[in-house]
């Protein structure tokens, strides 16, 4: 039988060598025929860390990793364009200290 091989986007990244990718699918409901939103999540194993939040990836069924482990990834179909602007705040501000208040040199008083 071949494995399956899917599509998804990844959600989680804090683990070593594992993410947590979603699966998004669509299901019509069986009674009233509305069309619902579901995921699918998939622990996947990532060898060299090379995905991050937000990428869109390859994945591939494989034989048990772990406990939760059951998918591989195969590889990064598109890098996510997200900016973290927590560490782009924390840069600036780290690069404006140095700037405005050189060691030796007075403070400016306020009047």
């Amino acid at each position: 039988m071949p494995k399956r091989v899917a599509i998804g986007i990844v959600r989680t990244d804090k683990m070593a060598k594992t993410r947590r990718v979603e699966i998004p699918r669509i299901v019509h409901h069986a009674q009233y025929g509305k069309i619902l939103h579901r995921k699918t999540v998939c622990h996947i194993h990532d060898e060299n860390n090379e995905s991050h939040v937000g990428d869109t990836v390859e994945i591939i069924e494989c034989p048990p990793k772990s406990k939760l482990k059951r998918w591989q990834l195969v590889k990064v179909l598109k890098k996510s364009t997200a900016v973290d602007l927590a560490a782009m705040r924390a840069a600036e501000k780290a690069l404006e200290e140095q700037t405005v208040a050189p060691a030796g040199a007075p403070a400016p008083e306020a009047q």
